[in-house]
């Protein structure tokens, strides 16, 4: 019966976050709606949705997604030509239990992981 879901991750700025989820990962805004304090973003099938908190201290948030993806190494590529900052201590990298995976922060520390099967 489950057909789809749709994170929630904290933001300290709706500007800064929307800027780089559009900008920088090529997503796109979801909805026609302007909330101030909440944003959807949507790319190919997914949408990652965003609540505003002001107090958040970033060196504290354990936000994380795991994307899976089925062309990492053209992801990879594309976000390191747009100059995309990728975790140091998580590149593009086959992984012991079989995903090739790499991953960013946000500007809010939220950990994105993206994986792909091999």
């Amino acid at each position: 019966m489950l057909t789809d879901i749709n994170p929630k991750l904290p933001m300290r700025n709706k500007a800064a976050t929307k800027d780089y989820y559009l900008k920088e990962l090529g997503f796109e805004e979801f909805g026609s709606a302007d909330y101030p304090d909440y944003l959807m973003i949507e790319k190919d099938h997914i949408q990652i949705h965003f609540f505003l908190f002001e107090e958040l201290d970033p060196k504290t948030n354990y936000g994380q997604v795991y994307i899976r993806t089925d062309n990492i190494e053209e992801l990879y590529e594309s976000l390191l030509a747009n100059k995309v900052s990728i975790h140091p201590l998580a590149p593009l990298q086959t992984k012991p239990w079989g995903q090739k995976e790499f991953s960013l922060l946000d500007p809010d520390n939220n950990l994105l992981t993206f994986g792909q099967s091999v």
